[in-house]
């Protein structure tokens, strides 16, 4: 196995689930790795928001002067996105040296993927030299392989319900599952507006040293600025964040909270927080790219992370025509996300993606029909994102919007050949 493209396929067969919950295994490779860090750890959990805020305290810290490192899933295009140094993929020879090193640990203990190659890309991480390490949890928090690190500061974002077959079915239970990444006596951010009571109660029982929005710390803001206070710091006249919706806001102030209460280790002056906000940049997040037609990308996979998407579509202005790239997970609660989204789209394009885990695109042409309440929509299947994207470009007008949303597979698959730039009536959308 020379390159990561080995690697990867070896992980994929070393277990016959692709999930299985639990710390046990990774916790034993680790401690036969000697895995550890010796600067401050975040960890980010959530079900929305989560990439977004590492994505600010990376740029945050990064401005500062700090070195920082960042684990986040899945990814868009390249697997060495998942794991970035002062904001760039590293290259994949680490990778492929620290997965020959996971494999020599582990032995005879079946890992799946995403323990092999977190185990690969943390080893990475902690041989970095870094000041600073954030990681995004996968799935959950508790049983999350991430969980293996004893965070310094944990982060928990908005909560929704999703992957309720493992995690539960109400906000109540997710939110206790998340808390799991929370330690005693350390600072433990909750960035989501109304979290569940269950994350409040698991803070207060182990003793963490909980922010909560509205207590801790808050926000106000108008159309040209905002501002944030905490406990003891306040920032005025802040720019909005590079990274479009109004929800960012929600994520900006639990990561301003974040950097206030880790303060002592990690000093980021008002300056550092100023330009890390503005230059802040993560593809794929109701990513706005410019064009005739405009392009609209966004990894909104759940009816939360949907329902926020169309609050920032009808924010856009007005555009004569919506046209929609759509694919998803089999498991995803398709319905509430085809409701939401089908008062703003004209024409749907639903597409297959390159996994047994996704629902065809047939499969949600069929779910969408039965819902629709637009007489004078259309829709049609696709075998392929960049297909579906081809369809829309060659259908719209100037003045039209494609907006290409859903799974990473289905914004990835577009992001393939770079950033398309599309051109009304052009089957084939340049990159750049």
């Amino acid at each position: 196995m020379n390159t990561l493209e080995d690697w990867l396929a070896h992980a994929e067969r070393l277990h016959p689930k692709a999930i299985e919950l639990g710390l046990d295994r990774v916790r034993a490779v680790a401690e036969r790795m000697g895995l550890r860090f010796d600067c401050p750890v975040f960890t980010v959990a959530g079900t929305n928001g989560k990439g977004s805020t590492v994505a600010m305290l990376e740029a945050i810290l990064g401005e500062a002067g700090f070195r920082a490192g960042a684990y986040t899933s899945p990814h868009l295009v390249r697997f060495e996105e998942r794991c970035r140094v002062r904001g760039v993929p590293v290259d994949a020879s680490e990778l492929v040296a620290a997965c020959a090193d996971v494999e020599r640990a582990r032995g005879q203990i079946d890992l799946t993927y995403f323990e092999f190659t977190t185990l690969a890309i943390l080893h990475v991480l902690s041989r970095a030299g870094l000041d600073a390490v954030i990681l995004e949890v996968g799935l959950g928090g508790r049983l999350d392989a991430v969980n293996v690190i004893d965070a310094d500061c944990a982060v928990i974002t908005s909560i929704d319900i999703d992957h309720a077959e493992l995690l539960g079915g109400t906000r109540e239970q997710i939110g206790l599952e998340k808390a799991g990444i929370l330690r005693t006596g350390r600072p433990a951010i909750v960035s989501d507006p109304v979290p569940p009571q269950s994350v409040i109660d698991r803070a207060v029982e182990i003793g963490a040293d909980l922010w909560l929005p509205g207590r801790d710390y808050n926000f106000t803001g108008d159309r040209q600025q905002w501002a944030w206070a905490g406990r003891g710091r306040r920032y005025a006249g802040l720019a909005y964040p590079a990274l479009r919706g109004a929800n960012q806001l929600v994520n900006a102030s639990g990561v301003l909270a974040a950097l206030e209460a880790m303060r002592p280790r990690l000093p980021v002056t008002a300056q550092a927080v100023r330009t890390g906000l503005a230059m802040v940049e993560l593809p794929g997040r109701f990513q706005v790219v410019p064009g005739q037609p405009a392009l609209v990308l966004d990894v909104a996979h759940n009816p939360h992370a949907v329902a926020a998407l169309a609050l920032n579509l009808d924010a856009m202005g007005f555009y004569p025509a919506t046209h929609a790239v759509f694919g998803a997970m089999a498991d995803k609660d398709l319905a509430p996300m085809l409701q939401r989204m089908d008062p703003l789209v004209d024409r749907w394009y639903f597409t297959d993606l390159p996994t047994p885990r996704a629902a065809s695109g047939a499969a949600l042409l069929a779910a969408w029909q039965a819902l629709t309440q637009r007489g004078d929509a259309a829709a049609q299947v696709a075998a392929s994102p960049l297909e579906a994207l081809r369809a829309a470009a060659l259908a719209a007008t100037p003045t039209d919007r494609i907006v290409v949303f859903g799974s990473f597979y289905t914004v990835g698959g577009v992001l393939e050949h770079g950033i398309p730039r599309l051109q009304a009536g052009r089957p084939d959308p340049a990159e750049r």
